[in-house]
């Protein structure tokens, strides 16, 4: 949930609910998703509660505290934030909870017996005497355990979720805290509330910190010091660095820490002796890595060098022969940087393929398959995203695939089945859109590959770097350890798209020719002088000018792609306006973390599922929301997924999404903002990815100054890495070809 939705919920006056439980109508027991039928006081008829809780039997006794609200197809519901259950204390509560099934082998004919021996005192009896339940007609030894240990897992459960309540912990995220510890989450939480933000998705180190301080931790106490230094890490992690420079690491603590400095230096000198992190250069500049990306990059640069310095898995291949051959086979005129580098390919064990749109990447890759396919050579393909690999499949006619998929994930711990021990069967591994590949993906990649494969990576070295960490591509490029081809002459066909031409202006730091096109065009800039004026634009060109004009899908095939998330021409306020103009929600909607959820929305999935099998930046569409049973089905290039409402904080929409997200993703029209308000984020490489993802139509809206400001800022953030100096050190293997 965003912070403005958090305050947003919290300002939100909360209504309290109290009665008891007559029936579960649906809980899941993954992430507690309920629905209850409730006989809740000063209400005559049932009450439909939906919420979350661990475990819940009909007879049990709720608080709720939460909003109503008015659902269309059920009526007037009760939406509870937080749900306290406790056992039933009068005969017939307690007969229609232990009728429940809440212990196995215990169903009404038992309850019926139980009542009616101890009637009231039933809990007591379980509790301070279980040998007395074998005077029950039926009970013995084996049935009594059961029943003795149900109750104490029942008791845990309700004492854990009213802990976690009292320290201001949601019942939705209580649920996944006890999923994850079980029994011991009180003792988890009590010794080191900041394992929540390692362990438990959707919960970061501000939440932690937040349980920790009504824990009663001190701000200054080393436990939270220390896990104050991981965090920074990981939060420059998600900007794309494996580490930072400790001039800036210490005064980024402080700052969100809030204590003084030396308390910083201990704690790092802590976190550095048990090797959490590690200190290391880069250049000359001090810094300090997170053990795992340290660890990583230095293994990629070994397995790259260790690759390229074996010998081919092919027999010679005489390029005199083998190109007229695929000349003759594909009908094309190759270009001589194309036949270069062609040859290169054939008798390279690892080789690099970058350049921009039009220049030739697609047909060089397709050759050198063809080539090495017609002598038997064991291929395999692969690209990071799903959308990339489904463009390179179509592009060479041979199967790839994502990079997860090909590794074989492993659903339950993230991790993957192919490695050094069960590496992949190939002599040449592809991987296109390797810009997008960020460390840890690489090294698992790299790891799964035999020493005796071939390795070709092909990319385009002047997009965004990964939204990941690391820069994986522009290291191996500048290390010059690895040989490199660079195709930099645009052909005559693709010469004709202003898409192309302006990408290739873009880079090379001119600004594209953005005067009105004489007829028909493919890339277009409309002017707006104002954010104010530029989003009703942008609405009226997605919903009516584009579709009119050239007859697109306007939720299918045009996408708005935003320099930022933030502000009024930002990709989260874009989508509100574009999801109230393209598909007003029906009553078959949902809201859950800030946003709205009905049949029909494009949405974007934002952290890896392995277990869905969707991965962040998917793209996909709501087939149906159930609001009985508390699901949402989503489709992803086919492939139906099902969400629990608990679960949608994974999902945003995604009528509009940053060009960070749109990487590797190729969409028939696009329509990019640009206006001096994105000022933060405009840089040359973010604009021309942007452009690059148009395949048929490109639209910039927004200020021509905005535009010039993003092609003259060639800087960009660095990333701390430690990769190309690590190549760099030995770069015999790139004389060797």
């Amino acid at each position: 949930m965003s912070r403005n939705a958090a305050a947003q919920a919290q300002q939100t006056p909360q209504d309290v609910l109290a009665g008891i439980v007559e029936r579960v109508t649906f809980h899941n027991d993954e992430n507690g998703f309920c629905v209850l039928r409730v006989k809740a006081r000063g209400h005559r008829d049932l009450v439909t509660v939906v919420g979350h809780s661990a475990a819940i039997s009909a007879g049990e006794w709720i608080t709720a505290t939460g909003e109503w609200f008015n659902d269309r197809t059920h009526g007037l519901q009760f939406k509870a934030r937080f749900l306290k259950t406790t056992p039933p204390t009068t005969a017939e509560g307690i007969e229609k909870y232990l009728s429940s099934g809440m212990i196995r082998g215990i169903g009404p004919v038992y309850a019926k017996k139980m009542v009616k021996a101890f009637g009231e005192k039933v809990f007591d009896i379980i509790e301070a005497n279980p040998e007395r339940l074998r005077e029950v007609d039926g009970i013995g030894v084996v049935r009594a355990q059961r029943i003795v240990a149900a109750w104490a897992e029942q008791k845990a459960v309700r004492e854990i979720m009213v802990f976690l309540h009292s320290h201001g912990v949601g019942t939705a995220r209580a649920v996944r805290i006890y999923k994850t510890y079980g029994a011991d989450a009180i003792q988890v939480m009590t010794d080191n509330p900041y394992r929540l933000a390692r362990d438990i998705r959707g919960i970061g180190f501000r939440t932690a910190d937040a349980i920790a301080m009504k824990l009663g931790i001190e701000k200054t106490a080393m436990i939270r010091v220390r896990a104050g230094i991981s965090y920074a890490l990981t939060e420059a992690m998600d900007e794309g660095h494996c580490g930072l420079p400790v001039e800036e690491l210490a005064p980024l603590a402080v700052e969100l820490l809030d204590v003084p400095k030396e308390l910083i230096q201990t704690a790092l000198e802590l976190e550095l002796s048990e090797g959490t992190v590690i200190a290391d250069t880069v250049a000359e500049t001090r810094c300090v890595f997170l053990a795992g990306l340290h660890r990583s990059e230095q293994a990629i640069a070994e397995r790259l060098q260790t690759l390229a310095s074996g010998k081919l898995p092919w027999a010679w291949i005489d390029p005199d022969k083998a190109l007229p051959w695929i000349g003759q086979k594909t009908g094309l005129s190759l270009a001589p940087s194309q036949k270069d580098a062609i040859r290169l390919a054939l008798m390279a064990k690892v080789l690099v393929i970058t350049g921009g749109p039009g220049v030739g990447k697609t047909t060089i890759v397709n050759s050198i398959l063809r080539i090495l396919s017609a002598k038997g050579v064991n291929l395999l393909l692969c690209a990071p995203t799903g959308r990339a690999a489904k463009r390179m499949t179509e592009a060479t006619g041979f199967e790839a695939k994502t990079i997860h998929r090909l590794l074989e994930v492993d659903p339950k711990g993230g991790g993957f089945k192919r490695n050094a021990e069960n590496p992949l069967d190939c002599e040449l591994l592809v991987i296109d859109e390797t810009s997008m590949v960020d460390v840890p993906l690489m090294h698992a990649l790299l790891k799964a590959l035999p020493d005796s494969s071939a390795l070709l990576v092909v990319g385009d070295i002047d997009q965004l770097p990964s939204v990941g960490p690391g820069q994986v591509l522009a290291d191996i490029i500048q290390s010059e350890a690895i040989p490199v081809v660079r195709l930099t002459e645009v052909f005559r066909q693709a010469a004709e798209s202003r898409i192309i031409t302006a990408a290739h202006r873009i880079n090379k730091g001119q600004i594209p020719d953005l005067a009105k096109p004489e007829g028909e065009s493919d890339f277009y800039f409309v002017n707006a002088a104002e954010p104010e004026a530029a989003v009703p634009l942008i609405v009226d060109l997605v919903k009516n000018r584009i579709p009119k004009r050239f007859g697109f899908d306007p939720i299918r095939d045009v996408q708005v792609l935003c320099p930022m998330n933030r502000g009024g021409v930002g990709a989260r306020s874009l989508n509100i306006e574009l999801q109230a103009a393209l598909n007003p929600a029906t009553e078959q909607k949902v809201e859950r973390f800030g946003w709205t959820f009905a049949p029909g929305d494009k949405v974007m999935q934002i952290e890896n599922d392995y277990e869905k099998e969707v991965y962040n930046g998917d793209v996909g569409y709501i087939d149906a929301v159930d609001l009985d049973t508390g699901e949402l089905i989503a489709s992803f290039d086919g492939r139906a997924v099902t969400y629990g409402f608990g679960e949608l904080d994974t999902l945003v929409p995604a009528y509009a999404a940053t060009i960070h997200k749109s990487q590797g993703s190729e969409y028939p029209a696009v329509v990019i903002p640009v206006m001096t308000q994105h000022y933060a984020m405009l840089q040359r490489n973010l604009i021309y990815t942007g452009i690059t993802r148009g395949k048929k139509l490109v639209v910039i809206v927004g200020q021509a100054k905005a535009v010039a400001i993003a092609v003259k800022n060639v800087s960009g953030r660095r990333r701390w890495t430690k990769l190309r100096e690590w190549l760099a050190r030995n770069t015999a293997t790139a004389g060797t070809v």
